[in-house]
């Protein structure tokens, strides 16, 4: 069993959420409720969570490493 396959369902709809690219805030928002069935705040914490995960990384290296690239940004203007 490779790395990635280690990933959950939940886990796996996070990376495709993201990898889906721009939309709305509010209408992210509505589809992390109503097709996740989490919070925001909860799918974030998950979300920051998988971007320092090695399974996350080998499952979808192209959205974790322009996720990771979006939060050194951040971090670097505060």
């Amino acid at each position: 069993m490779g790395e990635a396959e280690d990933l959950g369902r939940l886990e796996r709809e996070v990376l495709a959420l993201e990898r889906r690219g721009a939309v709305s805030p509010g209408a992210k928002e509505r589809v992390i409720r109503e097709e996740l069935g989490l919070v925001p705040v909860r799918y974030y914490q998950l979300l920051n969570a998988l971007l320092d995960d090695p399974r996350a990384l080998a499952h979808d290296p192209v959205t974790v490493n322009r996720l990771r690239r979006v939060r050194d940004a951040r971090r670097a203007e505060r």
